[in-house]
């Protein structure tokens, strides 16, 4: 029997989407456009590290506050732990012994992994398509993992699911990041940034994005997010800032063609959501996330803090800096909280 005949096929897919790049880093790749980022592009991230000044890019994670950005997810809920029956917290070591004249506090969180400062991975956002061929489309994420196959619910898993964001943390996630600042040039109004209006931007600013580069649009939402002191406006809050127009099939294939290995905002979804788009016919909810996660395997982060780097680069006439934002190795979640770390 052939070498051929005794491997076993691992492709999950008969047909890929239009405009993807399934298979083109491997049939079991569950990194998409991060493995863009090699070690030629840590060395220009590296290389970017001039002045040794470094930048915090998250908020406090009990940011935004209450459910009025988004309903399914609720604030952190930090607690004590126990032990031997007593709350952990300013504990003192004399309940075990006489002899012991210290105290300690433990504690533990329960979070929703994309309340605040977060990754999107892979498995956030798939798409009902015929991957096999069939003639029925499926619920499929990118590189045709299936859903409830490869990626199933916590409550159900019995090994981590595929596309997990800890795969992400595994590549490490640091290289160039390119700061495009939205914010300058259109300020608070509430805005859809297409194809033209990016391009526009980035030309005044002479701004350059090559292959692997994780872009950074700065908004300006994080800093109404940080007024508003936990206590958010919805009204306020939907109506804040730009948003890249996911509608717009140019800036779609604008991301397609740059080659970023990531996308990060300081806004809510980074695309606008609701998307632009007719009342009728079978469309995505948002469709930025469905070019880049499905298609393109390209994480999306959401709710960065960019306000202080983003000032700091403008006045020095710079757009590029060193990126560290690796995610919680936490096998099998669909996000992660973030503390990205920008060095000048």
């Amino acid at each position: 029997m052939s070498d051929d005949k005794q491997q076993t096929p691992t492709r999950r897919w008969v047909n890929r989407p239009e405009g993807s790049n399934w298979g083109e880093f491997g049939d079991d790749d569950q990194l998409g456009r991060l493995n863009l980022i090699t070690a030629h592009k840590v060395r220009e991230g590296l290389a970017e590290a001039r002045e040794g000044l470094t930048f915090c890019l998250s908020l406090p994670l009990d940011y935004p506050g209450g459910r009025a950005l988004a309903p399914h997810r609720f604030p952190p809920r930090r607690m004590s732990t126990e032990r031997r029956g007593e709350r952990f917290f300013n504990y003192r070591f004399a309940h075990e012994g006489a002899q012991f004249c210290d105290c300690g506090c433990d504690d533990a969180v329960l979070l929703c992994t994309q309340y605040s400062t977060q990754w999107d991975s892979l498995a956030h956002i798939g798409a009902l398509f015929d991957a096999d061929g069939d003639g029925v489309a499926e619920p499929v994420y990118y590189n045709g993992y299936r859903a409830e196959t490869d990626v199933v619910a916590p409550e159900n898993a019995t090994v981590a699911s595929a596309l997990g964001v800890e795969r992400m943390a595994e590549r490490c996630i640091q290289g160039r990041g390119v700061l495009v600042d939205l914010a300058h040039h259109f300020g608070r109004a509430r805005t859809l940034v297409g194809y033209d209006d990016l391009m526009r931007v980035m030309e005044a600013d002479r701004v350059e994005v090559g292959g692997g580069d994780i872009l950074c649009l700065h908004t300006g939402f994080a800093d109404v997010v940080l007024e508003m002191n936990r206590n958010p406006d919805p009204t306020v809050l939907h109506n804040a800032c730009t948003a890249l127009d996911g509608a717009d099939a140019r800036l779609l294939q604008w991301i397609t063609d740059s080659g970023v290995a990531a996308i990060a905002a300081d806004n809510y979804a980074v695309e606008a959501i609701p998307a632009r788009g007719p009342e009728q016919g079978a469309r995505p909810f948002v469709p930025l996330h469905h070019h880049c996660l499905f298609k393109l395997g390209v994480p999306l982060g959401e709710l960065w803090y960019l306000g202080a780097l983003g000032r700091w680069l403008r006045e020095h006439r710079r757009s590029r800096f060193l990126l560290t934002a690796p995610p919680l190795r936490l096998p099998g979640a669909v996000g992660s909280p973030v503390t990205p770390v920008a060095t000048v």
